[in-house]
């Protein structure tokens, strides 16, 4: 063990993980290791060797764990959506609906009964975790997903990317009203007369469409704003900086919460609003560059405290019922209820497989857990943030190791058919990465 001065350690931590921040990504780009893996075991790591530093507790410390999440989540939605080239549509988004109004319910309902029936979780945790697992996360997915703005209107993405992409921009926020039914279950028990109709008519219909709106009408102001032909005369996109992206990522979120709508929601939609207001200035590059960096320190900081609750303590407890329900989570429940949905869409049948397979579990689900232990009344707490974090741990490990050369190997298979038969009804231009 080494013994340092918990500040000084602090400080130290900081500084090695922001400059591997800034170097790793480019490093491990043609490893089968991912950035979130590498600083989990570092975090791991250091947390073991300096017991200095603070207790990464998320229940004792469970106001920060909550803010800290929250604030990665809404940046890297806003990422996710001004990385997505391809205009919003019934039939363009078609993937991403199926993923929504299918997979994740399937999802949900499917680990609901893991958590009653195998875990022997109360009703209300088990929808708890129901809500938190099922959604797909915006912030540990970057390798699977569309990775920029492109300026050039012959370029779109690839389906693969782009589903994931906009399904983890958008299940984020839908995770919500069901994270709200687990809390009214733990404070007022199963009947459904005592919170079945301010749930349908506040949490579903209310908190959705303010959701809606609210990034709708930021995303449009601000294009306006930048995107008209008072900005081309005065050139305000070449003078503005990159930091425009973090204010409308706040003003979406806190106006849309003081309406009491669904902040998340809202953030990806006014992302993907400001796309499409003027959908090919490379202006969009400056504000996603900037935001993938925040992104990333974000990222790291949580994961390095991920790691190092996991050497302190968090996964105490946990046997092989709580490992074999994370792999079937992982490794049936996602993939099977995503192979359902993408049944008769527009996707092939090896991109079927890769997105049915990458529904990354991460930083979204850790804000859900602390979000409703603040709120409800749950008995298992411990366990819940247990069993989420085992969840999320294999998610970065299974994942990260596969998403480089299977998306790799996609990207070789695509090229391939479109040479030897030319580009099918299920292939479209791929985004370089």
């Amino acid at each position: 063990m080494i013994a340092l001065d918990g500040t000084a350690a602090g400080f130290l931590a900081i500084g090695v993980a922001t400059l591997a921040a800034a170097v790793l990504p480019r490093a491990l780009r043609r490893f089968p290791l991912s950035m979130p893996t590498v600083f989990l075991g570092a975090g791991a790591l250091a947390f073991w060797l300096m017991p200095g530093l603070p207790d990464p507790d998320p229940i004792e410390h469970g106001a920060v764990a909550l803010h800290l999440t929250e604030v990665c989540v809404v940046v890297s939605l806003m990422g996710a959506g001004l990385a997505i080239n391809r205009p919003p549509g019934r039939r363009a988004w078609g993937t991403t609906w199926r993923l929504l109004a299918i997979t994740m319910p399937l999802s949900m309902v499917a680990v609901t009964a893991l958590g009653w029936g195998v875990l022997g979780l109360g009703a209300a945790s088990a929808m708890l975790l129901g809500a938190v697992l099922a959604p797909t996360d915006p912030v540990l997915a970057t390798e699977v997903q569309v990775s920029e703005p492109v300026d050039d209107p012959g370029v779109v993405d690839d389906e693969a990317r782009f589903a994931l992409t906009s399904e983890a921009g958008l299940n984020d926020g839908l995770a919500f009203p069901f994270t709200y039914a687990a809390i009214a279950v733990s404070l007022a028990g199963l009947a459904p007369a005592g919170w079945l109709g301010h749930w349908l008519l506040v949490d579903v219909l209310w908190r959705l469409s303010m959701g809606v709106l609210g990034g709708i009408v930021v995303g449009w102001l601000l294009g306006r704003l930048f995107f008209s032909a008072f900005a081309d005369r005065v050139r305000l996109t070449e003078h503005a900086q990159g930091f425009v992206a973090v204010a409308a990522t706040f003003l979406a979120y806190g106006l849309t919460e003081l309406a009491e709508g669904y902040g998340f929601v809202a953030v990806f939609v006014c992302a993907v609003t400001l796309r499409t207001a003027e959908r090919h200035h490379s202006y969009h590059r400056v504000l996603h560059s900037f935001v993938e960096q925040v992104e990333r320190l974000l990222t790291v900081a949580v994961i390095v405290l991920l790691g190092g609750a996991l050497v302190r303590g968090v996964l105490a407890g946990v046997g092989w019922v709580e490992v074999l329900v994370a792999l079937v989570v992982l490794l049936v429940v996602r993939p099977l209820a995503g192979w359902v949905a993408l049944l008769g869409g527009r996707t092939g049948p090896w991109e079927r497989r890769v997105v049915a397979f990458f529904g990354v579990r991460g930083v979204g689900t850790f804000f859900y857990v602390a979000y409703a232990l603040e709120h409800g009344d749950f008995p298992d707490e411990e366990r819940l943030w247990a069993v989420a974090a085992l969840v999320v741990v294999g998610s970065v490990l299974v994942h990260g190791v596969a998403s480089t050369p299977a998306m790799r190997w996609l990207d070789r298979s695509r090229a391939r058919r479109a040479s030897e038969a030319g580009r099918g009804d299920d292939e479209i231009p791929v985004t370089p990465v």
